[in-house]
Formats: C-alpha cells, structure tokens, sequence
C-alpha cells in the first residue's frame, strides 16, 4: 500500500476496507434479538399497542423480542443506576442486536419517558458499548394529522448511540381510529407500513449483527488505542 497523498495517515493503524473482511464472520444461527421500546404510561397506550403489533410481526419473521415497560423507570440521573428498573433497561439494550422505538408526539417532541429511557442507556458500560452497531427503526403514533418530528428527532438519537437506523420508518396519524375495540390495529397503509419497516429490520439485522465490530472499528480510535499503550509502555517507573 502505497500513500502519496496523505502524509498525516499512520501507515500503521490505517486499514481500507475490503470485501473480503466485511463478510469474514459466519452467520449466526440464533434468532435475531430485538429489543422494543414504548413511550407512553397511559392505560391505552397507542405507542404501546403499536409496539405490540410490530413484536407480532417480528416474531412472525423469525425474531426473539423483549419489549421493555417504562413504568416505575425513575428520571434519569434521579437515581443511582442501581435502579432495578435501569438494570432491566440496560440489561436488554445489551442482550439486543436490534431495537424499535416508538414515541406518540407531545408538544412536537418525544415525550418525556421516550427521552428518559434512551438518556438511561449509555454509551459505554466499561468496555461494552450497548447500542454500538446495532440496528434501529424508529416509529411514532400522532393524535392528530401526520408528523415526522418525532421519528427524526429519534433517528438524531439513534445516530448519537452509534446504531445503523434503518432508512424506512412509520409515523401513524390518528392512532386512535387505527385500532380496533380488541387493541388491535386495523387493516390500513399504516399497518403495512409498520410490516415494511419490520421486514427491513429483519433484514439489516441479519446483515449487521455478525459484522458490528468491524463495521464500527475506526482508524481515529485505533490511533487513540495506540498512542495510549504508547504513552503506557514508555512511561517511566516511579
């Protein structure tokens, strides 16, 4: 490997990618395992109900889910991480390869126990990240006519923990003519969205999940690793 042109690489630590490393790793056999979260408390909870359809459809497609209750959840940082609750949470975001999150819109936003949930999970739990590499698809359900604040502001969280979101995603408008008297929601383009947005995460999972740590190895870190072991094996005694 020849560098003409990029005299402040470190020939050492610099590693292009190639197609041959990218599909190395043999497929696991496991079923995918993907973790949903809600963002609501209320009784009937159309984030919830939305959730519950979508772990259906998973389940149908292959998948092992867990979907995470964020009642008794304390706010972030209200609590020490000890937190029974916490521990669920962050015990789950590492078991996952792959998460659905879903808040209804507030104010224009998540609502609080959607933010509250994703702020108790870190990015790195010592030398683990939990959500590094993992797959995402983000959702939202509406009181009212059709937005997309909430899957976009998701998708900025989603990209801030590190995760591969998955480009399709569902935004349901009047979540609460879109459900039936049994909580199940009707047969409508919403619904097979919501099909859609599964089947591509199924997808991106099987895809990803072997190949996360090569896929997220990076050369501003590898120097970083390097130049600390450095600085660790010529310090000297005391």
């Amino acid at each position: 490997m020849k560098l003409t042109d990029t005299p402040n690489i470190n020939t050492d630590l610099f590693q292009p990618p190639t197609a041959e490393q990218v599909f190395a790793t043999q497929p696991s056999n496991h079923a995918p395992r993907i973790l949903l979260i809600y963002g609501s408390l209320r009784e009937r909870s159309f984030s919830r109900l939305a959730v519950e359809e979508a772990a259906r459809l998973l389940s149908a497609m292959g998948a092992e889910t867990r979907t995470f209750n964020p009642r008794g959840l304390p706010l972030a940082d209200a609590e020490d991480a000890s937190h029974p609750k916490v521990q669920e949470l962050r015990e789950l975001a590492q078991w996952a390869e792959g998460m659905v999150w879903c808040s209804p819109e507030r104010h224009g936003a998540m609502t609080g126990i959607m933010k509250t949930q994703i702020d108790w999970i870190p990015l790195s739990m010592g030398a683990v990240r939990p959500t590094q590499g993992k797959t995402l698809a983000v959702m939202q359900v509406c009181g009212g006519s059709q937005s997309f604040n909430v899957v976009n502001q998701l998708r900025v969280l989603g990209r801030w923990m590190r995760m591969v979101t998955i480009p399709n995603q569902s935004s349901v408008p009047k979540a609460y003519m879109e459900f039936d008297d049994k909580d199940r929601m009707k047969p409508s383009p919403y619904y097979d969205r919501i099909v859609d947005v599964m089947e591509e995460l199924v997808k991106f999972t099987l895809l990803v999940r072997d190949r996360s740590d090569y896929l997220t190895d990076r050369y501003s870190e590898r120097k970083e690793s390097a130049e600390e072991l450095s600085k660790r094996v010529n310090q000297r005694s005391i």
